[in-house]
């Protein structure tokens, strides 16, 4: 077992040596020792050029860069270049200079192409300093007025005042190295060149192409640099020292140069707390940092920077130093909080753990030579077989409250006596290895080994093992409660509780551990106890568990050890780095005040050397009385005061970099961001990509989204650090994106940014085409309804008028067989008892017999025109004509008058009323009789003309015509004429013929049948 364990450790750390470089990540470069994180990009990454000349943060957080292959943008992940290719408006893809006004304009220096104001993402070109390198812009800045002055190379001094450009010539006659404008706040306008400073204290009332006199001319030897201060007054670099002036003032005098004789000033810039920082070329030398006490730090290749030549320097919001070197890139610089114990680096550290006297104890896995290390004021010492450790695999370092220092190792349990190392005494039927040591508040050293525990009260050891009921034997954390329970982790049992000399067990299985084994133990003041296991940390209070997993915000789910740093945070060693996370937070989650845990995560781009800390130790991490940490690791230990560490408290802005729908970008300006306040998507589109960034430039790669489609979608989506959201096909209708983003730290921009989205329907689905459909569905469903109902009523009215039609035939023929039959058999009867009276007189009887048979063949006569008129199959035109013309004829043959009958040869098959039929003949039948009896006529014609819509039946005769013009007041058969034919719909005339006599024209409708 020892050599399989030794071997393995051995070729842990002969992987350790052989990978251990400078170069830790991506893009981060760590020197032993070196108190800065440089973080190096290149063309590599994207950046166009490995020369950055220009370097400025605007106002919404980017990062723009000048090169001579364009003009870029830099989120902290990815570059965006503008060249001549996709911004032509620039006029040259050589940038020298970037100058942000307070309106948030960007002001773009060219080699040779002059000057571009970039405003509201759209490039106007200025016509200043074209033509040549010699009128390239080197210096720009802003008034109190809000006038923006701009100093080319050539001496040419430019306004720029609401949109008016007035030009001065400042020194051109003159050649001068450097140039310089800055505006003092609350002071001057300085103009700086080589052999002197110049002042206008009133900027606001100049007249166009008229300089006014100088108010302040300040020989300053050799002029290096002029830099306004943040904090009012101005840094002036020249005749060889560091000052800080306010208008004629000095304020504070740094000294000589502390850069090489002939370096060349190329840039300075300030951090956030108002110091200096300057960037040399020529001699290469660096970068240098001055702090609040005037000593200046050196910030160079021997840090970790890529290049030496300095071209560009500037300072985010989150202190970080972005240095724009010579052929090196871009470079990050950011203050080192974690240092590496200078006797552990490189090696694999298990344990830490600090005595009384400010000592610090580590011992080491797979050491070879080493097995534990001791250091104290700077000084070191190592213990290995020379000093009795004759293990080097040394898995826990304890130091008891009585300076006793314990060593557990691979071999078994070593005490240190005398400064050598020896085995435990009473220790020997230990089962090794010994992974964890710990005592309890009552002064009893416990053991975890891989046969059980152990204990030892200063007088005896005993061992508990399966049989005394612990769940396993092998035993890897250890920590005591202030109730007295004594709690044990194991490798594949669970977690036990010992108390009174009985165990109780808790397991996986009953849904209380995320896992069977546990890694490490931490009982805290307040009673919570925390377990750390290879599946999420688990918290125990009060017989309330709380589980904490990768998926509510931890890093890993597999924890090494646990430590509490007395500011209130639980930091946690884990594989996927060192996670420091509020214990204020954990127990919100647990009360359910909260989903999601910040955890911030330490790791290489923070200054450790590896994310991998170490795990299967106790004690494994610790912290010593001055404050400091100290957490193992895979690759040295790392110590950091927590008191130190500053959060990021900055929320970081937000930005919807681009929209893409069915793949099509829908930003035609790209120098644009949150650019898009509504997006139509329009019919037939449906895949829509939405990309958007957060701009905290110190832990670009920390940053977390999360997003929701409002109207789409309910709840918050948690994207991780996911930078693009797609969505397959939103259905119709009115939504609002939003994605908000944390820091580093976990503290969120819940403002974020928002993008409304309208998807279009197809022209079926609109309000319009639906409010249509809708309307002709309603009109159907009314005009079906109204149509039935209609028919239904026509039915009704229908059998109405069938019946008041039938009733009212019914009428005619009881008043017809009334008036008619009734009269002439009364007439009949009368005649006959006439006949009995006069029997005895043949002459009478004679003369009654033939009217009797007169009134006979009248009634037969009337009961044939009855029947006719009753009888529906003469309810036609043709029956109507025959029957007229057939009583016409027969009529007036009686009478002895000539006839002729003008009727159509075929008349049309044409239904007509039976009451139209019937008062049509009765007024024909009128007309014919009053022909007979008035009009002494001798000769009668009858005729038929049909128009289309209806037909006209004349009588005319060639008689004396009528007695006076139209009808007269005793005569009732024409008004009855008339009568009938109004009550058909029909008309009636009556007047003289064109050849004399008399003309009765009767009109009537004709309907189709």
């Amino acid at each position: 077992m020892f050599r399989f364990h030794q071997a393995l450790a051995i070729t842990a750390l002969l992987l350790s040596v052989a990978t251990f470089e400078p170069v830790l990540a991506s893009n981060v470069v760590l020197r032993p020792g070196s108190p800065y994180i440089v973080g190096v990009w290149g063309t590599e990454d994207g950046l166009p050029q490995s020369s950055v000349i220009a370097v400025t943060q605007t106002r919404d957080g980017y990062l723009w860069l000048g090169t001579l292959n364009g003009l870029v943008r830099f989120d902290g992940v990815r570059f965006t270049v503008f060249d001549e290719g996709n911004a032509p408006e620039l006029g040259s893809s050589r940038i020298v200079s970037l100058f942000e006004d307070s309106q948030g304009n960007l002001w773009v220096g060219t080699e040779t192409a002059g000057v571009a104001l970039i405003k509201d993402g759209q490039i106007k070109s200025l016509n200043i300093g074209r033509g040549s390198r010699e009128g390239r812009l080197v210096s720009a800045c802003q008034d109190a007025t809000g006038a923006v002055w701009l100093y080319t190379a050539d001496g040419e001094l430019c306004r720029h005042s609401r949109g008016s450009v007035d030009v001065w010539k400042f020194g051109a006659q003159n050649p001068s190295s450097y140039r310089a404008v800055i505006a003092e706040q609350a002071g001057p306008l300085w103009l700086g060149v080589d052999w002197g400073l110049y002042g206008l204290r009133r900027t606001g009332a100049l007249k166009p192409r008229e300089l006014p006199a100088l108010q302040y001319v300040l020989p300053v030897g050799k002029l290096d640099f002029l830099l306004a201060s943040q904090r009012g007054g101005y840094w002036r670099l020249a005749d060889g020292r560091v000052q800080q002036w306010t208008t004629n003032h000095l304020e504070r005098d740094w000294g000589p140069y502390p850069w090489r004789k002939n370096a060349h000033v190329s840039a300075a810039c300030e951090d956030r707390e108002g110091n200096l920082v300057v960037g040399t070329l020529n001699e290469n030398d660096g970068v240098y940092w001055y702090g609040p006490d005037g000593k200046a730090a050196r910030v160079s290749s021997a840090e970790g920077l890529s290049h030496d030549g300095i071209l560009s320097l500037c300072v985010d919001r989150e202190g970080n130093l972005w240095v724009g070197t010579d052929g090196g890139g871009l470079n990050r610089v950011k203050r080192r909080a974690f240092e590496v114990a200078k006797a552990s680096r490189g090696w694999v550290v298990q344990s830490a753990c600090a005595d009384a006297e400010g000592g610090l104890w580590m011992g080491f896995n797979g050491g070879i030579r080493i097995g534990a290390a001791y250091q104290k004021n700077g000084l070191e010492r190592d213990f290995g077989p020379d000093q009795g450790l004759m293990d080097p695999n040394v898995w826990s370092m304890f130091v008891d409250p009585n300076q006793r220092v314990w060593a557990g190792t691979w071999l078994g349990l070593f005490q240190l006596e005398d400064g050598r190392f020896q085995r435990a005494g009473g220790s020997t039927a230990i089962r090794p290895p010994v992974g964890a040591v710990h005592q309890d508040r009552s002064g009893q050293l416990w053991f975890g080994t891989q046969g059980g525990l152990l204990c030892w009260n200063e007088r005896e050891w005993k061992m508990f093992t399966t049989r005394d009921g612990l769940s396993s034997d092998v035993v890897r954390a250890i920590a005591d409660d202030s109730e007295g329970n004594l709690w044990i982790g194991t490798g594949g049992g669970g977690l036990n509780c010992l108390r009174d000399g009985k165990f109780t067990v808790f397991r996986k299985k009953d849904k209380e551990l995320p896992s069977d084994n546990i890694s490490s133990l931490y009982a805290d003041d307040e009673g919570v106890l925390w377990i750390g296991t290879g599946n999420g940390l688990a918290r125990l209070h009060a017989g309330k568990w709380t589980r904490y997993t990768k998926d509510d915000g931890l890093a890993s789910n597999g924890i090494g050890y646990l430590l509490e740093d007395g500011q209130g945070y639980l930091w946690i060693g884990s594989n996927a780095g060192l996670m420091r996370v509020p214990k204020k937070a954990l127990n919100a989650f647990t009360e359910g005040l909260s989903s999601f845990i910040p955890c911030r995560v330490y790791g290489r781009s923070d200054g450790l050397p590896t994310a991998e800390c170490t795990s299967g130790s106790q004690p494994a991490a610790c912290r010593t009385v001055d404050g400091m940490l100290w957490f193992p690791t895979v690759k040295g230990l790392v110590s950091v005061n927590s008191a130190e560490l500053k959060p990021n408290t900055n929320p970081p802005p937000v930005v919807i970099e681009s929209v893409l729908v069915d793949g099509r970008e829908q930003n035609t300006n790209s120098l644009r961001t949150g650019w898009l306040q509504t997006l139509t998507i329009p019919p037939g589109k449906e895949r829509l990509e939405i990309r958007y960034s957060s701009l905290n430039l110190a832990a670009p790669d920390k940053a977390r989204f999360k997003y929701r489609m409002e109207g789409y979608e309910r709840d918050w989506t948690d994207a991780g650090d996911r930078r693009v959201v797609p969505y397959t096909k939103l259905p119709p209708g009115h939504y609002r994106f939003q994605v908000a983003a944390c820091n580093e730290d976990g503290a969120w921009n819940e403002t974020g940014s928002a993008l409304t989205v309208i998807v279009e329907p197809p022209f079926w689905r609109t309000w319009w085409f639906l409010g249509a459909s809708a309307a002709c569905l309603l009109g159907m469903i009314i005009g079906t309804v109204h149509y039935f109902s209609t028919q239904k009523l026509q039915r009704q009215l229908e059998k109405l008028r069938q019946r008041e039609a039938i009733e009212k035939e019914r009428s005619r023929i009881g008043r017809d067989l009334h008036d008619q039959l009734g009269a002439n058999l009364t007439q009949v009867s009368l005649l006959g008892e006439l006949v009995e009276a006069d029997k005895d007189s043949p002459d009478e009887v004679e003369t009654h017999a033939r009217q009797i048979s007169q009134t006979a063949r009248d009634t037969t006569r009337a009961l044939d025109e009855i029947v006719w008129a009753a009888n529906p199959a003469n309810d036609t035109l043709d029956g109507l004509i025959t029957y007229a013309c057939k009583c016409a004829q027969e009529y007036l043959a009686v009478a002895g008058l000539r006839y002729r009958l003008e009727v159509p040869g075929a008349l049309p098959g044409v239904s007509i009323p039976p009451d139209l039929r019937h008062n049509v003949f009765l007024a024909f039948k009128e007309a014919l009789t009053n022909v007979v009896k008035h009009a002494q006529a001798s000769e009668v014609w009858v005729r038929l003309r049909l128009q289309p819509d209806r037909f006209v039946l004349e009588v005319q005769d060639d008689g004396r015509g009528l007695a006076g013009e139209g009808e007269q007041p005793g005569r009732n058969g024409l008004r009855n004429m008339r009568k009938r034919m109004e009550d058909v719909g029909g008309e009636f005339f009556v007047g003289p013929a064109p050849e004399g006599g008399t003309l009765v024209r009767l009109t009537a409708p004709l309907r189709n049948s």
